[in-house]
Order: structure tokens, then C-alpha cells, then sequence
């Protein structure tokens, strides 16, 4: 039953991570025929943004090693968006090369993080992205920046809300287009990500350049979602399935499921144009190669109607 809260977003853009984000901390390789078909099932389903790999050295994250024989398998699809994520000045090069336009750089708000995740400090790892924007922006591409730990740290606690802002504002400025702030090990409560948004505001950082990801490591990733969405973002990160957690924070569950997200915003009236039923189908699909259960709550009660 469709019933529409007011103040709320007309249509939300899902960015799709499952593909890249999910699929990185499987324990498992899968093979890139089956990321290719993961993805255009995805695809299928509706959904127009679909991370697809990550272009970082095969030492650190082997499960994407194969992102150059991945991607040309899916640039064709059409209308469809396919970020990727560069690390660095080598990993935009090889990105550029197979023709990508849309690219995403990865930032943390907190020393310990930066230090567990890109071996840097942060101002250091701003420093090295600097030039990757640069370079991505003369290319012609689109450019996403992530900031995980904006709301918690494994290592640190509660971070404070203007050292994420730091961050955020120094991507803005070194020509990000958009910024996805990363509650990584899902600590987050609705009235800390109005907090967040608000100094965003304040700091010159617009809503509409903001998009949110939420792990739901404590059962709160759709009630930050909807704080999200009162306060106006219209780009929310989502995982088919719920695939995903973090290699480099023991503690982070799975990613905000897709068909979870789907559910809610549907009976909120928000249009998403994602088909459901399709999105549903597909999750049970990738759980099939997984060799485990979808932990999307949404998954489990649609795919038990159909059996």
C-alpha cells in the first residue's frame, strides 16, 4: 500500500554497489562472467547507477582483479552509469584507458582508517587525490568522492562532525562533483546524520551534491535513510542483497540492502523506476553463486511468497 509522506523526494536515484562494494568481501573470487551477468540483471531490473569495479591493485583486493576484463563485458549496456573506483593516478589511467566516464576517489574522515585503508594519513591521501581529480576532470569524467568513518570509528569512536567536514569540503574543492558520506560500520542515528548534513550546509557543501551509505550494522540503515531524505538528499547507496561490509573494519556488517531501500521508498510513493520483483530475482540469483542466503529481509519474505 502506497501511502506518501509530505517533504519528502518526488524520485530517488539508487547507486547501486553491489557489484563493487559487495563483491569485495566475498571470500570467494567470482568469476567475471558472472559479475557481467550480476550486472545487466541488475541493470534489467532498473537501476541506472551501478558501481562496477574497482581499479586498485590486485594485491590489496583480489576478489576485483579482473576489472579489465570486466568492464569492457558491460560498457556497453545502455543508459546505464558505471562508476569505478580509482585509488590512485595508475588505477585512473587504466580506468580512463577502457573508456570509463564516471569515477570515484575513496577518503577517510579519521587518521586510523586512512592509515588501516590507504596507508596514508589523511591530508596525505587528499594529497595523492588531488591530481587523480585533476586528471579525471580534464578527461571529461564524473567525479565521486567517498568519505568512510563519518559518523564512527573502530579505532577512534564517535568522530567529530567538523572533522568530516574537513574532508568533504576539501574534496569539493579539489572539483568532486559528488560526495558519498560513508557510515562504514553502521553506528549512525537518524538525529547524527541531520547533524552532518546541516554543518554540510553550513560549509557551503549542497544537498543535492551529497549522497548517503549506510551500513546497517546495528539495524538503523533505512531510519537514516528517511532522515536523509527529510533533510532533501536524493541519492542513496544501496547493495543487491545486502552484499557487503568493510576488509578494512572487522565490525562493519552488510551494506543497506537494495530491495530493503526499494521497499520502503515505494510505499513512501518515491519513484525509483526499479523493478522489484526483477531486483529480487537477481539477489537470489548472485545467492545461488554465493553458496549462502540473501540477508535483505525483503529478499527473504518476496522469494518465499514464490515458492
Amino acid at each position: 500500500m502506497v501511502v506518501p509522506a509530505s517533504d519528502l523526494p518526488e524520485r530517488v536515484r539508487i547507486h547501486e554497489v553491489g557489484a563493487r562494494d559487495g563483491l569485495q568481501n566475498e571470500q570467494r573470487v567470482v568469476p567475471a562472467e558472472i559479475k557481467a551477468e550480476f550486472i545487466r540483471r541488475l541493470a534489467d531490473a532498473g537501476l541506472t547507477t551501478i558501481e562496477a569495479t574497482s581499479f586498485v591493485h590486485p594485491k590489496w583486493v583480489p576478489q576485483l582483479a579482473d576489472a579489465e576484463q570486466l568492464f569492457p563485458l558491460i560498457s556497453d549496456l545502455p543508459g546505464v552509469e558505471l562508476p569505478v573506483l580509482v585509488p590512485n593516478q595508475r588505477g585512473l589511467d587504466r580506468a580512463l584507458a577502457l573508456g570509463a566516464d564516471r569515477v570515484a576517489v575513496f577518503a577517510s574522515a579519521t587518521e586510523s582508517f586512512a592509515k588501516a585503508n590507504l596507508n596514508r594519513t589523511v591530508d596525505e591521501s587528499l594529497a595523492v587525490f588531488a591530481p587523480v581529480v585533476r586528471q579525471a576532470k580534464d578527461a571529461g569524467a564524473h567525479v565521486r568522492g567517498y568519505v568512510s568513518m563519518c559518523f564512527g570509528d573502530p579505532w577512534e569512536g564517535a568522530v567529530p562532525l567538523h572533522q568530516v567536514a574537513r574532508v568533504c569540503t576539501a574534496l569539493r574543492d579539489m572539483g568532486c562533483d559528488e560526495l558519498s558520506l560513508g557510515d562504514t560500520i553502521g553506528v549512525a542515528t537518524p538525529g547524527h546524520v541531520l547533524e552532518l548534513l546541516s554543518l554540510l550546509n553550513e560549509e557551503r557543501v549542497p544537498t543535492n551534491m551529497i549522497g548517503v551509505h549506510f551500513h546497517d550494522t546495528y539495524g538503523q540503515a533505512l531510519a537514516n535513510t528517511y532522515a536523509a531524505l527529510e533533510h532533501g538528499v536524493t541519492t542513496v547507496d544501496a547493495s543487491a542483497g545486502g552484499l557487503g561490509g568493510c576488509p578494512y573494519a572487522k565490525s562493519a556488517t552488510g551494506n543497506l540492502a537494495t530491495e530493503d531501500l526499494v521497499w520502503m521508498l515505494h510505499g513512501l510513493g518515491i519513484e525509483t523506476g526499479v523493478d522489484l520483483g526483477r531486483l529480487t530475482a537477481t539477489s537470489v540469483w548472485m545467492a545461488a553463486h554465493l553458496d549462502r542466503p540473501s540477508p535483505s529481509r525483503t529478499v527473504r519474505a518476496l522469494s518465499h511468497k514464490d515458492q
